[in-house]
């Protein structure tokens, strides 16, 4: 089995990195063009974007991830590749926010991993959960802020209150920031599977 050195991030609706890249860009005025794709002018964050975008990243071995645009990738993995990587990942995207809105959820953005394994391309970890999406409850979605989630942004929220330059080994978490974030994980899986755990 062959890792490929891209994360395959889909979005939704713009949030998070996505938001603070998108608002740099709105900030000088004209055109948005974000990772390569061309947006509206005037977008508020975590409004829906007119169609899924995918916007891959580079796997970093060590230190932060980086948004690159279809162009860079391209070079990264090739054209049938990225192809395959694009299509692949915006289908899966769509088909888990078709399930999550039956069950009163948004899938805002997600992330997948992929490798090739005897040239079929497979996923290499874990999918659609809290740890690599972020789920909206919709019955109380309002675009224009910040979205309360059933997802890590809690845990990134807690961690931006830090004085904390984001290298190794990470703060400890407190026992109540655990535990809300582990609930909020459980809430999810309840709301999406049906189940407890």
């Amino acid at each position: 089995m062959q890792g490929i050195p891209l994360e395959c991030v889909v979005r939704g609706y713009l949030a998070g990195s996505g938001w603070a890249d998108y608002k740099k860009l709105f900030a000088h005025g004209g055109e948005v063009i974000l990772h390569g794709h061309h947006l509206p002018v005037g977008l508020r964050e975590s409004d829906k974007l007119p169609t899924p975008l995918f916007t891959p990243s580079t796997k970093a071995t060590e230190g932060h991830d980086e948004s690159i645009d279809a162009k860079r990738a391209v070079e990264i993995v090739g054209q049938e590749l990225f192809d395959k990587l694009q299509s692949t990942s915006i289908a899966l995207y769509q088909a888990a926010s078709d399930y999550a809105a039956e069950r009163g959820l948004i899938i805002a953005d997600t992330k997948f991993e992929f490798g090739l394994l005897d040239g079929e391309l497979i996923l290499i970890d874990e999918a659609l959960t809290p740890d690599s999406s972020r789920f909206w409850d919709a019955s109380i979605y309002k675009p224009g802020k910040s979205q309360p989630s059933f997802d890590k942004q809690y845990v990134r929220d807690y961690l931006q209150t830090l004085d904390w330059d984001k290298t190794y080994p990470g703060p400890e978490l407190p026992e109540d920031v655990a535990k809300n974030t582990a609930d909020k994980y459980q809430e999810a899986y309840r709301r999406l599977t049906g189940r407890e755990l």
